[in-house]
């Protein structure tokens, strides 16, 4: 399909500026064998036009379907007779029964199908044009592999003049055939492919796709990825548009931390970072970044900007601080962001410098001259000129970072593109841009966690059976459980309470959030206490209970899993206990989960402070919470697939390790 030697259009028309005479002229720009068919002519212009596919001359790579949904069944029908081995669907093949009639076509003659509903594609390195509007010719060679399901990003993206080339661009749209797997599997195939960019609202074919960003990883190419639909608006908004289920920003930013991909928020940081990595420089040191001013108010906002979005600026070095000192003027302050205009006399020298110093020193892993690049009425290039004079110099990652881009100079910002200098455009995007391009390439999740297949097939088969001791769960998996009985009768409490030792909890059993209603009684201290809690408790909730040790206080933590429809098994730690939902903070990983990526699920809580001690409270055992996470991601690689949830809420973490005080297992629905 993407290396098409002859194309044939479907639906070909002679009427100026109609959909099928842009595909005709597209197709034509292309390196392909262009066949017209239609019925209602014998030729436009030069080319000769078949009445249908079935009286070609030669059987088409690539047949593009632009008709309407009530005849493109027909149309595929007939490509898959004569043999033809792709196709490209225009239109929105609305309706399911639709969707289905092309799915089963295409996957028993194994066609490749590009759609439904997409604008098609472009290869700008063997010259095939596949497309239904008209796109920039020439379009701008490149390293970037291109895969959006938006076809208005695709047109966006291709014309944005921004400071990189392609070498695939693809409208997938609904991907009911082929999907991103499959054309990333091909970019990555290109050895010229140097960053891949990804515009997502649906997850699809998860496993291939995983493995396919992770073969982009360890050949240390570059893949951004832009999703929507995260929003309970958003997500209706996709499933309107493409009848398909959208990813939530949690589960699509847990896949792009497991395979090493960089997850951006929108358009303007997607464009900005894509421009960075383009421009082929990676950061080789440092531990932030740098950036120059010409203006003190500016420089505050940048700072403020570049805190607001988690990227820090280095602390520079002695050496480095005593010799910007060297060139600036009185009153100003060698310090990182630097303002450097004073007098503005020797501008392009005296920035020039500055830059130099800081790509130079050892904390810096990306600098940047953060100006406006307005149009200077008097000609002044002194700007542009001193970052060229630096890029010249090293090798290290530099850009020019503006605030507005409408006020940025054309000819300004397409000489420092030329020369690989990207140009950012916004201070909240391009600085997120370079933090990622200073913290790339990202660690990842990978880890060799073999499955334990007999405790695996022992869980399978009692979950089947709807025989689930949540307990024994949890502790088969090496998940430390507060020492519990049931009960459900007022001896078979009291034995259970003089078995444990006073003082104990009482706990109604099945109930969810059991505080809500009255099901948790702490601190029971004597029989008389509990056998008090037990028959207020079976009155209201029912005689079924259990029994626990009581707990030294500690830091409560959630930890469960959940399965997401288009992710599978997700591990959540969460700030636990009664205020789970109501402060949301928790953080969200692929099983399986190695020390470190545990590790980092911990540090993004915004409770994290806790856990070290707070207030004089002793730091807990971060070691053994660790370990309970890692036992949950081995449960959600075992057994994500039968189970809907599963979540110990709270986990008591200690000075002396982390235990979980309840758990709640739901079975997958069926």
């Amino acid at each position: 399909m993407l290396g098409a030697r002859s194309v044939a259009v479907v639906g070909a028309s002679a009427r100026a500026d109609s959909f099928g005479a842009r595909m005709v002229t597209e197709a034509r720009r292309g390196s392909a064998r262009v066949h017209l068919v239609n019925p209602r002519y014998a030729a436009i212009g030069d080319l000769p036009c078949a009445p249908s596919l079935e009286e070609l001359d030669e059987t088409p790579d690539l047949v593009l379907l632009g008709v309407p949904d009530s005849a493109v069944a027909n149309a595929l029908e007939s490509a898959v007779k004569v043999g033809a081995p792709s196709a490209v669907l225009f239109g929105s093949a609305h309706g399911e029964s639709l969707r289905h009639q092309i799915v089963s076509l295409a996957t028993e003659a194994q066609m490749a199908v590009c759609g439904a509903g997409c604008m098609g594609f472009i290869n700008a390195i063997s010259g095939v044009r596949a497309l239904g509007y008209l796109e920039p010719d020439p379009l701008p060679v490149g390293g970037v592999g291109l895969i959006t399901h938006s076809g208005s990003a695709f047109s966006t993206l291709l014309r944005a003049r921004r400071g990189f080339g392609f070498r695939l661009a693809v409208s997938s749209g609904q991907e009911l055939v082929t999907d991103t797997a499959d054309y990333v599997e091909y970019a990555l195939d290109d050895p010229g492919t140097e960053l891949i960019a990804l515009l997502l609202e649906t997850p699809r074919s998860v496993p291939r796709l995983a493995a396919a960003l992770h073969r982009a990883a360890d050949n240390n190419i570059p893949v951004v990825i832009l999703t929507v639909g995260g929003s309970p608006r958003g997500r209706a908004m996709v499933a309107a548009h493409s009848g398909a289920l959208a990813g939530d920003t949690e589960g699509w930013a847990a896949f792009c931390a497991a395979t090493g991909a960089i997850h951006v928020g929108d358009m303007a940081e997607f464009t900005d970072t894509i421009e960075l990595f383009a421009s082929g420089r990676r950061a080789r040191f440092g531990t932030g970044i740098a950036t120059v001013h010409d203006s003190g108010a500016e420089r505050a906002l940048c700072a403020d900007v570049a805190h607001g979005v988690g990227v820090p600026f280095a602390d520079l070095t002695e050496d480095t601080t005593a010799a910007i000192a060297e060139c600036l003027d009185d009153g100003l302050t060698a310090t990182n962001p630097l303002d450097v205009w004073g007098t503005g006399a020797d501008t392009r020298t005296l920035f020039g410098e500055c830059l130099q110093l800081m790509t130079d020193d050892p904390g810096v892993a990306v600098t940047a001259l953060a100006v406006d690049l307005v149009t200077e009425y008097d000609g002044d290039t002194a700007y542009t000129d001193a970052v060229l004079d630096t890029a010249g110099r090293t090798d290290s990652p530099i850009a020019v970072l503006t605030s507005t881009p409408s006020a940025v100079d054309p000819a300004m910002a397409s000489r420092l593109r030329g020369a690989g200098v990207p140009v950012l455009e916004g201070y909240r995007s391009g600085l997120s841009g370079l933090g990622h391009l200073m913290r790339w390439p990202l660690p990842r999740g990978r880890v060799d966690n073999p499955v334990d297949e007999e405790r695996r097939e022992c869980w399978r088969r009692r979950i089947d059976a709807g025989t689930i001791d949540g307990v024994a769960l949890l502790a088969d998996y090496g998940i430390p459980v507060a020492n519990s009985r049931p009960a459900s009768s007022p001896a078979a409490v009291l034995e259970a309470g003089d078995a444990l030792g006073y003082p104990v909890v009482l706990k109604t059993v099945g109930t969810a959030h059991k505080s809500d209603v009255g099901g948790v009684v702490l601190g029971l201290a004597d029989r008389a206490a509990l056998a008090a809690a037990y028959a207020a408790m079976a009155a209201s909730l029912g005689p079924a209970v259990t029994v626990e040790a009581m707990m030294p206080a500690g830091v409560e933590i959630s930890v469960g899993v959940v399965r997401n429809p288009g992710f599978g098994p997700l591990v959540v730690v969460a700030a636990g206990g009664v205020l789970i939902e109501l402060i949301g903070d928790r953080s969200v990983a692929c099983p399986p989960l190695s020390r470190t990526a545990a590790l980092r699920m911990l540090d993004r809580l915004r409770i994290r402070p806790q856990l070290d001690g707070w207030r004089g409270a002793e730091p807990v055992a971060i070691d053994r919470l660790v370990d309970v996470i890692i036992g949950f991601g081995c449960l959600a690689a075992e057994l994500g697939d039968v189970l809907d949830a599963v979540e110990a809420n709270p986990v008591i973490a200690t000075a002396d390790g982390a235990v979980a005080v309840d758990v709640l297992v739901v079975p997958r629905a069926q």
